[in-house]
């Protein structure tokens, strides 16, 4: 994968760090400042500028599950007109993510046509992976937050004074219980399937596959009893579940090999699946064709680039789960 060396784009696979003894490791994120309402320290002391209306923009592509979480957020916090969006093309290629339309990105930089701008223009010898979803800050020109688990507390909160909207993605009853699952399902799914679909040994897929489909098993026997992860609300511990699996049967049982089974041969895990596709919003944010275009034009998985046309897949049928108590998001206060 190309990437940056020194505030220079450099092509050909030069993210060869992120393999280790032939198993796949995640290079960590780096821009990690924060927003809140006035622009008080982050809750952990970071530092943090004030959430105001026009000043922040969000760059995301379809293809990326961890873009997909910061999108349904955005959506769900009715932030659409606060924040305004521009999504990459649906294929990442040697110049990594790109838009087919500049983007404009307030007055320091201007036009940008190339994800990588963003980066250099936040820190000029930024050696590293260049990633999406970003928080961009129009107003000084750089980067707030490039990690998607941020984006989605600083969507769940800051803006709520401007708004007006309640709603609680991490409420304070449930955080413990919100975290526990989203440890599992961060290690052995979301980041799982890419263990899987980029281990560079047999030893190291057969371990990663096999950790992926350990953990559909156990969260299809823990679904069945309960409607959301962490119980009766909806939480952002379902949505870091939901952008793995919309994918699954799409993208990672074929071009990730992980293909033990399809998420269609868990009933339990398909009507949830169903259910949080079709919270008012959430559709909007899922774009199968770019998902399968982009996973399957990634020369490293899938040297051919054929895209497939299957699987036909509808999450707009009915599903079960209102037989299960709750039906809600939890509000603040």
């Amino acid at each position: 994968m190309p990437g940056l060396v020194h505030g220079q784009w450099v092509k050909g696979d030069i993210a060869s760090s992120e393999i280790e003894d032939g198993s796949f490791k995640r290079e960590p994120t780096r821009f990690r400042r924060w927003v809140t309402p006035q622009g008080e320290p982050g809750p952990d002391g970071q530092e943090a500028l004030p959430a105001e209306a026009g000043r922040y923009q969000l760059f995301v592509a379809y293809l990326c599950p961890w873009a997909s979480r910061t999108l349904i957020m955005r959506k769900l916090k009715g932030l659409e007109d606060l924040i305004p969006v521009s999504i990459a093309d649906a294929i990442l290629g040697e110049e990594g993510w790109t838009y087919a339309e500049p983007q404009e990105a307030g007055p320091r930089l201007g036009m940008v046509s190339r994800h990588y701008e963003l980066y250099t223009a936040s820190e000029p010898n930024y050696t590293g992976k260049v990633s999406v979803p970003v928080l961009w800050d129009r107003v000084q020109g750089r980067i707030v937050n490039n990690e998607s688990a941020d984006i989605v507390r600083i969507f769940n909160t800051a803006f709520d004074h401007i708004t007006g909207n309640d709603l609680d993605l991490y409420p304070e009853p449930l955080r413990t219980e919100i975290d526990r699952w989203n440890a599992l399902v961060y290690d052995k799914l979301n980041n799982g399937v890419y263990r899987a679909g980029f281990a560079k040994s047999q030893a190291s897929y057969d371990q990663a596959v096999t950790e992926v489909f350990e953990a559909l098993d156990r969260l299809e026997a823990h679904l069945s009893g309960q409607r959301y992860l962490a119980g009766t609300h909806f939480t952002e511990a379902d949505i870091r579940l939901f952008v793995t699996l919309v994918r699954f049967d799409a993208a990672y049982h074929g071009a990730f090999k992980c293909n033990i089974r399809r998420l269609a041969d868990y009933p339990t895990l398909s009507n949830y699946l169903r259910e949080l596709y079709q919270w008012p919003g959430v559709s909007e944010t899922v774009n199968l064709d770019h998902i399968k275009t982009g996973y399957y034009t990634n020369p490293a998985i899938n040297p051919p680039l054929i895209v497939p046309k299957g699987p036909a897949l509808d999450f707009g049928r009915p599903h079960d789960r209102g037989r299960l108590p709750g039906n809600g998001i939890w509000r603040h206060g």
